[in-house]
């Protein structure tokens, strides 16, 4: 870390202009240093019951806090950089290659359009004569095959919603949803069979089944956020900005989508509504918070569905679900009608079978609908995927000790992926330092837990905390045990890690990483009725995500291959503010040199 010197307890940084980026730097990096056991069912009860004790409490959560090293590097951490509470980058006018501009006062409709008209021509190719026994069905897919007649809307909606309930229920119960209406399907579905036989679809989009994190307003649903409670003291009154979007598009809405309670974990497992299980093996993990998202999309279901990313909770999920996961840059996308659990860390994020299909979406959702809620570019750039040259001179900066900081197949897997790229495209790889990663993630994971414990607190104040998971209890008891001091001193940390990477970019067009540090692991049946915590597998599925939410940056994980049990691997590629026509250049690249290896 960039020290001047350090004392028990106490921590003095160098200015963040005088810390070395380069390979040669001294800077060590500092792996996770988490001490918490796993815990589930009566040990996790008994452990929400101390911290929330007002004798044991405040000296039990003194302890953890001491001994996970936040006091060490972020409470009594001195730091010459002023705080800054929101990521939000300035608007940087250097030219991507390969682009389009289009007005983002655009209506939903024609951003689709322009999306469209972006896509590689192999897109055009039919589905007859596909061996495939298994394949994701594309946003393409859909609108070809019901604007030939082969299939409509209506056929559709019918065989979604049948496969939902086969799903949610004994021998599967893969609990992907939190609540779905057929009716409402049905109706959205023969609404947009109609436009079809009179020759009017609104979109690409139109008649495509799309689904939303239980996180997100959409009407005619509740939004729980996971929860048994947050909908009756937060009633949904209009759907969500990115929601109305979608609708404009015609798109059908198939319901709200399973996650972990209140967003406060990695796993997935929500006590409430059902672990969602992953469908490359439903005894894991899909990850979360976003984790019906994730898996409804893997499962075939939905080939798109909307996710918030405010840990790498869209990113995460979807590498675990092995499906593409894109988090633009903070403000790219407006917010209104998402809980507001974590306003500077949380953003809507998109999974998405392919790329072209997170592309498509991403154009809708990045209209600005009035009011607007921040001020962006009144421009944005589209990717010109169906360039006949790929775009050239990338420079793809890898820090390799947070690089291998994973298990040895996603090391080698992600490995080899990078390898490929850079054969196919010569594109080059340039070695660098990212200092102070551990400090970052632990000052996210203050940022993030203030601000959700701050949003709460009115609704905490009414509630009876039994009608709460027991993980999300002892979550809320660690995030309210949080200080000013600490918020502030994480905030301080946000600057310097936004000057390093700022710095990087200078040299690189996007750092790469794996996009988890372990692959989905065994849901077992304790953690079930409770909930689990499990510290240090979550570490290693969030190391490689906080920079995308607490610095406000755009990333992107890719599918590139799988473990020897199976199970889907990701690549991550974090750019630029703003630079997400670049980043999907990549990513497709990175999706076509991969589907090779994948099953």
């Amino acid at each position: 870390m960039g020290l001047l010197f350090k004392n028990e307890g106490h921590v003095v940084f160098r200015p963040a202009k005088d810390v070395d980026l380069t390979p040669a730097s001294s800077e060590l990096y500092l792996r996770a240093n988490v001490k918490a056991p796993r815990m589930a069912g009566f040990l996790v009860k008994v452990f929400a019951w101390f911290l929330e004790s007002r004798i044991f409490g405040t000296l039990l959560l003194f302890i953890l806090k001491r001994d996970n090293l936040i006091h060490k590097l972020v409470t009594n951490a001195e730091l010459e950089e002023p705080p800054v509470y929101v990521p939000l980058h300035p608007l940087d006018d250097k030219e991507e290659q390969d682009v389009k501009q289009v007005g983002s006062d655009l209506s939903p409709p024609e951003l689709v359009q322009q999306a469209i008209e972006c896509l590689p021509v192999s897109l055009e190719n039919t589905l007859n004569g596909s061996n495939f026994s298994f394949r994701h069905w594309t946003i393409s897919d859909y609108s070809r095959a019901y604007t030939s007649g082969e299939i409509t809307p209506r056929t559709v909606a019918e065989h979604l919603i049948a496969a939902i309930h086969e799903s949610s229920t004994p021998p599967l119960q893969m609990s992907f949803f939190i609540n779905y209406k057929a009716e409402d399907i049905l109706k959205q579905a023969t609404e947009s069979t109609l436009r079809y036989e009179q020759g009017v679809p609104i979109s690409a989009l139109d008649g495509v089944p799309i689904a939303i994190k239980d996180e997100i307003d959409c009407l005619p649903y509740p939004t729980t956020g996971g929860t048994k409670w947050l909908h009756n003291l937060r009633p949904c009154t209009d759907d969500a900005c990115c929601v109305k979007c979608l609708r404009l598009c015609g798109a059908v809405l198939v319901g709200k989508t399973n996650m972990h309670e209140l967003g406060a974990g990695t796993s997935g497992i929500n006590p409430h509504y059902g672990a969602t299980r992953n469908p490359y093996s439903r005894s894991k993990i899909s990850g979360g918070s976003s984790s019906g998202s994730a898996a409804v999309v893997a499962s075939g279901l939905c080939p798109v569905a909307l996710g918030v990313d405010g840990g790498g909770s869209v990113r995460m999920p979807a590498a675990l679900c092995g499906v593409v996961g894109f988090k633009p840059t903070f403000g790219r996308v407006p917010h209104s009608g998402v809980l507001p659990l974590n306003w500077t860390v949380g953003m809507v994020g998109i999974l998405a079978g392919t790329v072209e299909d997170a592309f498509i979406v991403y154009a809708a959702i990045s209209c600005q609908l009035p009011p607007r809620q921040l001020s962006v570019s009144p421009k944005v750039n589209f990717p010109l995927l169906n360039s006949t040259k790929p775009i050239s001179s990338i420079k793809l900066a890898k820090y390799g000790e947070w690089f291998n900081d994973c298990s040895d197949d996603i090391r080698e897997c992600c490995s080899n992926a990078l390898e490929r790229l850079q054969k196919k495209y010569g594109w080059k790889t340039v070695e660098v330092t990212i200092p102070e990663i551990e400090m970052m993630r632990l000052a996210h994971y203050v940022t993030i837990g203030s601000e959700c414990s701050t949003s709460l607190s009115s609704f905490l104040e009414k509630l009876d905390f039994k009608e709460l998971g027991w993980d999300a209890r002892v979550a809320l008891a660690v995030y309210g045990a949080f200080s000013g001091k600490e918020y502030i001193k994480a905030q301080k940390i946000r600057n310097r890690q936004m000057q390093f990477h700022m710095n990087l970019f200078t040299q690189v067009d996007v750092i790469v990483s794996p996009t988890i540090g372990v692959t989905a692991y065994t849901i077992l049946d304790d953690a079930l009725n409770t909930g689990e915590l499990d510290y240090i597998n979550g570490a290693a599925l969030v190391r490689y995500s906080i920079a995308g939410n607490f610095l406000g940056l755009p990333a992107v994980t890719v599918p590139v291959g799988y473990d020897k049990s199976g199970l889907p691997i990701g690549l991550q590629l974090i750019g630029k503010p703003w630079s997400e026509a670049t980043l999907i250049h990549i990513a497709l690249a990175m999706q076509c040199q991969s589907s090779q290896y994948k099953a």
